[in-house]
């Protein structure tokens, strides 16, 4: 491509980083007309509709790395500041984005790639690419001295309880037990931290859901892929640039209730929408699940009184809620050397009216004091 052709590729590809409305062939054509002043035949004219669409819906220097099947995260922290995740913690690359201008405009072109604006009006995103991977970006003034990617790649791997004991994620007898949890309709919420394996369980979990069963999903982000022929899910939506059409969580889970589901899951609880999800599994949608961040089962209860509160639920009415709609809790965590194991198992109890975590079963300790509780709930649920 010559330099002239470049150069308005190039400018062209800021305008559409700098607009909120849909990249379709159609703009890319009206922009590239007014920059060459109309003076550009047919056959160009559809070369550079397609070299702008290749630049466009790249991810430039870091297809590289996104393209390793290994790589889970890419982590922008500058120009010659590109980190990489492929299951064993954080390494640098050698990878050069050249300034901090590039690095805002490659954040700002992936933005666009998810149909999403970031400017200074605007200076954040949190979104799903096209092909399902979740980006995260920042950018100046709220990033101090460059734009700041974060990028969580959706590998589409077969994930089987088989495999997460092949991977030391589970022992066999824990597997077991965790099948059976999911088989008798108990509810459960995994807990842990970011990047530690929550969406994964679940998602292995959701699967062994007999086929006769309907789970919806309720998400923030298409991440759970359950392999299960009756998934149907909802995606929340964040308000545009006028700051309207938001679609919460909290108002998906309404809908989902009215959809004739046989198990209600929501992604990651964390907000209003833990109300909704407690009545629904006081109402008959036994079975339910979903994801909160939590340090171990023993803060979840506190986790979820927070919640809670931000839903106008009373301490009394949280409490009552949650000891009736959630049997189970599990806890996953991430380790020093990369790998991400379940660590814990957990029911909850009343304690003085309010919900108590009791350990069934740790990693390094065996059956705990909850273990024979959870027995019961088991025999009870298939009685």
């Amino acid at each position: 491509m010559t330099d002239h052709r470049a150069e308005v590729v190039d400018r062209v590809r800021r305008r559409l980083a700098g607009e909120s409305i849909a990249v379709d062939q159609t703009r890319i054509a009206t922009l590239l007309r007014a920059e060459t002043r109309g003076l550009i035949g047919d056959r160009e004219l559809l070369e550079l509709i397609k070299t702008t669409e290749a630049e466009i819906s790249g991810v430039g220097p870091l297809e590289s790395l996104l393209r390793d099947p290994a790589v889970t995260d890419v982590l922008v922290n500058g120009p010659q500041e590109v980190w990489i995740d492929s299951g064993d913690g954080l390494v640098p690359t050698d990878v050069d984005l050249v300034s901090a201008q590039e690095v805002l405009v490659l954040a700002q072109r992936l933005a666009a790639r998810a149909g999403r604006r970031l400017d200074e009006a605007t200076p954040w995103v949190d979104a799903s690419l096209p092909d399902g991977t979740r980006l995260h970006a920042v950018i100046p003034p709220v990033a101090a001295d460059c734009a700041l990617i974060s990028i969580r790649t959706l590998r589409q791997r077969r994930m089987s309880l088989e495999s997460l004991v092949h991977s030391n994620f589970m022992s066999t007898q824990v597997a077991e037990l965790v099948s059976a949890i999911v088989q008798s309709r108990l509810s459960f919420l995994i807990s842990g931290g970011t990047g530690s394996g929550k969406t994964t369980l679940l998602s292995v979990l959701l699967g062994t859901v007999r086929d006769d069963e309907r789970v919806l999903i309720v998400e923030d982000a298409d991440e759970l892929r359950p392999e299960h022929p009756q998934t149907v899910k909802l995606l929340s939506r964040p308000p545009n640039i006028e700051g309207v059409g938001e679609i919460t969580l909290r108002s998906l889970v309404r809908q989902a209730l009215r959809m004739r589901p046989d198990r209600i899951v929501v992604g990651e609880v964390r907000g209003a929408e833990v109300a909704e999800l407690l009545m629904a599994l006081n109402t008959g949608h036994r079975g339910g699940a979903g994801t909160i961040h939590a340090n171990g089962v023993a803060d979840v209860p506190a986790r979820l009184a927070a919640l809670g509160a931000v839903a106008g639920l009373s301490l009394d009415a949280l409490a009552a809620q949650t000891l009736s709609a959630i049997d189970v809790l599990m806890h996953v965590r991430r380790r020093s050397d990369g790998a991400r194991v379940l660590t814990e198992i957990a029911v909850l109890e009343s304690v003085d009216g309010r919900p108590v975590a009791q350990k069934a079963w740790a990693r390094d300790a065996g059956p705990g004091p909850g273990a024979e509780r959870l027995e019961r709930l088991l025999v009870e649920a298939t009685s």
